[in-house]
């Protein structure tokens, strides 16, 4: 190893200990280039947390549009699986009124015969019956019974004595239920005793 003389070693740390002395110097006496330094990675870490709320935002917004399109799709297939069943059950039931509809074109094609005529009427009259038996269609009892205005609609009061007091005594048209619900009441005459 080659030894300097005593001078240059000692010039040479004199040297050293200055560029020691003006680092820190530099470094706190510059504060815009200090702030500048500083702020980058504030501001580096600011833009990472817009992009990451945006991407966030984004995400949340399309899966938004996807719930609205399937909620739109289940409405539309809810509301066409009603209609399907309305012409299903709207099927059913007329399928039990074409018999009837046959009955009475083969009373319309019978000639003279009014006996005939009046046995096709019938005929057609118990068709109709049966039919609405069978989708739960129940005539309402009137005729011989107590005024119920639940089922039964006056039309008009009649005096007399051959009957108890508010018991229906003509049946004017008939009436209705399907299942428990009225679909008409009956339109009757009831009589009022007038006792006086």
């Amino acid at each position: 190893m080659v030894k300097g003389n005593g001078k240059t070693d000692r010039r040479f740390e004199l040297e050293r200990e200055d560029l020691e002395h003006e680092l820190p110097a530099a470094e706190g006496g510059d504060e815009a280039a200090s702030a500048a330094v500083t702020a980058k990675p504030a501001e580096v870490g600011a833009a990472s947390e817009t992009e990451k709320l945006k991407a966030e935002r984004d995400a949340l917004l399309d899966r938004l549009a996807r719930l609205q399109a399937e909620f739109d799709n289940a409405r539309k297939r809810a509301t066409r699986e009603q209609q399907d069943f309305r012409e299903f059950a709207a099927a059913d039931v007329i399928k039990n009124f074409l018999p009837i509809l046959d009955s009475f074109e083969r009373a319309l094609k019978t000639g003279g015969n009014s006996s005939d005529f009046r046995n096709g009427i019938e005929l057609i009259n118990r068709q109709f019956q049966d039919a609405l038996q069978k989708t739960g269609v129940q005539p309402i009892a009137a005729l011989g019974q107590p005024f119920d205005p639940r089922v039964h609609e006056a039309i008009e009061m009649v005096d007399t004595t051959e009957v108890p007091d508010h018991q229906v005594v003509d049946e004017l048209q008939r009436g209705y239920k399907y299942k428990e619900r009225l679909l008409r009441p009956a339109m009757v005459r009831v009589a009022r005793n007038s006792r006086g």
